[in-house]
């Protein structure tokens, strides 16, 4: 019997927020996994950048309509994505703090940043459970404090949708 994969809907905090990024803008989806965001995104009338380092992700998307999809070591010592800017920047799931200042670097005047991802506690419900890819509580909320982003929303804690989880996200705009 052959199951065809199952497609994981946007997360709910970023489809609520994607209205706030200007129309038609520049948006990078950083970590974009099976690009359900992109998608969103680009179904949306904004000029995505997928990236994420899983090669057959990025092939999936390489004819998706306004969407440009490409294969990048994210975590790398080099830091590609430099000298970019964009108006929206959407990241779930992931965590990489040694580039967390250059991603807000990349926010352009305006520009929305949409960031969901784990937080300590994590650890009780499964992967990750390391601390190194675990938010501290209210983390993101400093991080964008510090890079200057005026915060529009914050939630942290238990959510229990797609499964159950310690999360946080942020929504946060540069003035």
């Amino acid at each position: 019997m052959n199951e065809s994969p199952q497609i994981i809907p946007p997360s709910p905090w970023v489809a609520a927020r994607s209205g706030l990024i200007a129309k038609g803008g520049r948006v990078l989806d950083l970590a974009c996994g099976g690009g359900r965001h992109a998608r969103l995104l680009a179904g949306l009338g904004f000029e995505v950048a997928a990236v994420d380092r899983d090669f057959e992700a990025i092939l999936k998307l390489q004819n998706v309509q306004g969407i440009t999809a490409t294969q990048l070591d994210l975590e790398g010592d080099e830091w590609l994505l430099a000298g970019r800017t964009f108006d929206g920047i959407v990241v779930t799931n992931y965590l990489w703090r040694a580039r967390l200042r250059d991603v807000l670097a990349m926010l352009a005047p305006g520009g929305v940043l949409i960031y969901e991802t784990f937080m300590l506690g994590n650890e009780a419900y499964g992967k990750p459970s390391s601390p190194d890819f675990l938010l501290r509580p209210g983390e993101l909320r400093e991080v964008a404090q510090a890079a200057g982003l005026r915060e529009i929303a914050f939630e942290e804690g238990y959510t229990s949708s797609p499964k159950p989880a310690m999360r946080q996200a942020i929504c946060a705009v540069r003035e």
